[in-house]
């Protein structure tokens, strides 16, 4: 079966952005490589850029969290845009409270942790970052 990792864009704090979602998750990064390290003189970078992330990587799971920092000449990503969800299926309802205190410290809860009207136990929430999760435990899915 495909396996789907969802990709963020940020503004230059991709790097902290990750070291907070690899403290709520765990794991280590699977790669992390600097905008200098591209060797092709087919992209210059502007040096206030040099230090932002091209490419990092978070297994999380089965899956892998990817994001990257939008080099300055492409322009801003819009931060307050409506993107789309994270979707985390926790293993537990310990778990899903967990994932949730972590990721929405700091951030805007739109629905708090508890019980869905679907039967599941739900949160949906913008982080710190302004990255869109839902977290979700739903005891009667398939594992």
């Amino acid at each position: 079966m495909a396996r789907i990792d969802p990709s963020i864009n940020f503004n230059g704090n991709a790097e902290e952005a990750f070291t907070f979602y690899k403290s709520v998750f765990g794991g280590e990064f699977s790669n992390l490589v600097r905008l200098k390290d591209m060797k092709d003189p087919g992209f210059p970078v502007d040096p206030a850029d040099a230090d932002k992330i091209m490419h990092i990587a978070l297994p999380i799971g089965h899956n892998i969290l990817i994001g990257n920092d939008v080099p300055s000449f492409l322009g801003r990503v819009n931060e307050e845009e409506n993107r789309s969800k994270i979707s985390v299926a926790a293993e537990s309802k310990e778990e899903a409270d967990k994932i949730y205190k972590g990721l929405s410290a700091g951030g805007n809860v739109e629905f708090p942790i508890g019980d869905s009207p679907w039967g599941s136990y739900f949160a949906m929430f913008r982080d710190k970052y302004g990255i869109e999760w839902m977290v979700d435990y739903n005891p009667s899915a398939k594992k």
